[in-house]
């Protein structure tokens, strides 16, 4: 048993005793590699604030799916149809447009009509117009307490709160209950007393119901129908309490027949609380108001208060696309692509609405931006080719803009994919960073983030062409200048063919020519960075450097067996070194800890020279 071992249990007899120890060996987790941020207009969602989505159905259902106003839109279709798996959108609109949809309830308690609850859609966009909302009292409080419900007549969803407040104090006060629970809307409390209900509310009944035998006129709408409330011939015995007298009710309602098409009658529902009974009409449609009429629904009482069936939202207004300093936002309000600073596992970036700027500098600018954003956040940036590059001439006169933002934390793809528009059927252009982020996921799930996301196996799915068909001499053009081009081969057809940053220019010379070698390099220093934690405030002397290498020497060590790094033995592939030659006495004063660690990556074979000689003779086996 190891000396520094403190026993659990006092030795009381002779014999072996078994403990456990805790391993001090630390392991080194590895990170995301292919977590793509999509930033720009969308039809609806959060504004400024990454969603995480992993499916082009949850993106649907969160951000309203494709319109033509949207360039994200079919990136992200395009994304998950390529092999992406998680995506981060940032909805981004120009500042000052967009507005959410509002309706004000009302209160008549105090016998006096006022506002009293303000219903906005949780964000802005005209989508909020399908929101419809209902209020009843049947609650544990009927008095006092109320349920609101909310129903989006477009997209389907429902919620519902029960048991709301208009008391600050109370536990169950409205704001702060659907605020911090729906995701539909929310509520501003603009007045004293609770929201009317929606239907018709009777007059309180007394505790003897009055006689039910009588015949009834009800109106839906503009459709008019005549019953009779209760026979005791066909009904049985009679209700003797409002909440027998609400199921009856219901039931003659719906056996109403309803107009061509509808529903208002046959979805009837009436709830009892307290001494009163609520008619709604089985309709989303603000206009199908129910309306008791003649003597005897006035004897009843059933002529009350008459309000929709539902309270619909209006006024919903979609934001403008943004312009340059939208996308760019503000790092103090975490707007724009600045909002991703608090969001931690991001390894792409993508802008497809910059290949639409008409004003290549303006473009220049965002990438400007994002490329800062992506060496602070260790991210990669897909840079889509601007529309105007219709040639290679053109992209090669073109080129020149992207100079002052030459660096090794993005990458330029050309040209535009030519794919079928889902919402026209008809082919159209497309920026192509979407399906590429795809293609760069699906090569890391199948090879790793070390393999070029190039090649015959970066295959672009569901693109029927691409906007520029270049041969290998134009292809011979644009590779040298740090252009990676799309291209179409037989057997194979349109794929990534090409694997270099925009510092991957031959003129450079760089370091980080190559894609997968800097989106590598990111890799491991994320994983470092994380997996080393630990150490902080922890001794700083040989003990914490042993334990230090040892991690950091295993986690290498993993990569290099998968292939990651280039050499034939582990000393040739990676080095690890923390000691007294890294962390003097005086860093360990100022209590600084240095850790060096190198790595051989393998770089991708980007021209493949097969020399073949012809001979006589023959050969012998």
């Amino acid at each position: 048993m190891p000396t520094n071992a403190v026993s659990a249990a006092k030795p009381t007899y002779p014999g072996v005793y078994v403990e456990e120890l805790p391993s001090s060996a630390r392991t080194i987790s590895t990170v995301t590699t292919s977590v793509t941020a999509f930033v720009g207009h969308t039809r609806r969602g959060p504004l400024n604030q990454p969603v995480r989505v992993t499916s082009f159905t949850e993106f649907e259902r969160r951000f309203g799916g494709l319109t033509s106003q949207s360039a994200v839109g079919y990136a992200v279709h395009q994304f998950f149809g390529n092999g992406g798996t998680v995506a981060v959108i940032v909805r981004v609109t120009k500042a000052g447009s967009g507005k959410a949809a509002c309706v004000t309830l009302e209160s008549t308690e105090g016998h006096s009509e006022s506002a009293v609850l303000e219903v906005h859609a949780k964000e802005p966009g005209h989508w909020g117009d399908g929101l419809r909302v209902a209020v009843d009292y049947d609650t544990a409080c009927p008095d006092d307490e109320f349920n609101l419900s909310v129903y989006d007549a477009r997209g389907g969803a429902r919620e519902a709160f029960t048991g709301l407040s208009m008391d600050a104090s109370h536990g169950r006060y409205a704001p702060t209950v659907v605020n911090a629970g729906s995701r539909l809307i929310r509520v501003d409390v603009v007045g004293e007393g609770r929201p009317d209900p929606s239907g018709t509310v009777s007059k309180p009944f007394g505790h003897e119901l009055p006689d039910l035998a009588v015949d009834l006129k009800v109106k839906i709408g503009e459709v008019e129908r005549e019953f009779t409330l209760y026979d005791p011939d066909s009904d049985g015995e009679a209700p003797c309490n409002v909440a027998e007298l609400a199921l009856l009710l219901e039931r003659k309602l719906r056996a109403l027949p309803d107009a061509p098409g509808k529903h208002a009658f046959a979805g009837v529902e009436v709830t009892a609380f307290g001494r009163r009974v609520q008619v709604v009409a089985g309709s989303t449609d603000p206009e199908d108001v129910v309306r008791f009429v003649g003597e005897c629904a006035n004897d009843l009482g059933l002529e009350g208060s008459v309000n929709p069936p539902v309270f619909p939202l209006e006024g919903g207004e979609d934001g403008d696309p943004p312009g340059p300093r939208d996308l760019i936002g503000s790092e103090a309000d975490k707007t724009g692509i600045q909002s991703l600073r608090g969001e931690d596992d991001v390894n792409l970036l993508v802008l497809p609405e910059l290949a639409a700027y008409e004003n290549v500098d303006d473009a220049v600018t965002v990438v400007s931006a994002a490329q800062r954003l992506c060496q602070e956040r260790r991210i990669f940036l897909l840079v889509d080719a601007p529309n105007s590059w219709g040639s290679v001439d053109a992209a090669r006169a073109g080129l020149a803009a992207f100079e002052p933002v030459r660096g090794n934390h993005a990458g330029l793809y050309f040209p535009q994919l030519q794919l079928t528009d889902p919402l026209t059927g008809r082919l159209r252009s497309f920026p192509p960073s979407g399906a590429v982020a795809g293609v760069f996921a699906r090569t890391d799930a199948e090879r790793g983030v070390w393999k070029a996301p190039a090649g015959t196996e970066a295959r672009l799915a569901g693109v029927h062409s691409l906007a520029v068909n270049l041969t290998d001499r134009e292809n011979g053009l644009l590779n040298p200048l740090g252009v990676n081009c799309l291209r179409t081969f037989p057997m194979v057809g349109p794929t990534v063919w090409g694997a270099r940053t925009l510092e991957g220019s031959d003129a450079l010379d760089s370091e980080w020519k190559y894609v997968p070698v800097r989106r590598l390099a990111l890799y491991v220093e994320e994983s470092l960075q994380r997996g080393l934690q630990w150490v902080v405030f922890e001794p700083n002397d040989e003990n914490l450097w042993q334990q230090i290498r040892l991690s950091a020497s295993s986690y290498l060590h993993n990569l290099f067996r998968q292939g990651a790094f280039k050499g034939g033995t582990p000393r040739e592939a990676y080095f690890v070194k923390c000691d007294h030659d890294t962390t003097t006495d005086e860093d360990i004063a100022n209590g600084v800890v240095n850790v060096l660690v190198g790595i051989a990556p393998v770089k991708p074979a980007e021209f493949v020279i097969v020399k073949i000689q012809q001979t006589s003779g023959q050969f012998e086996l």
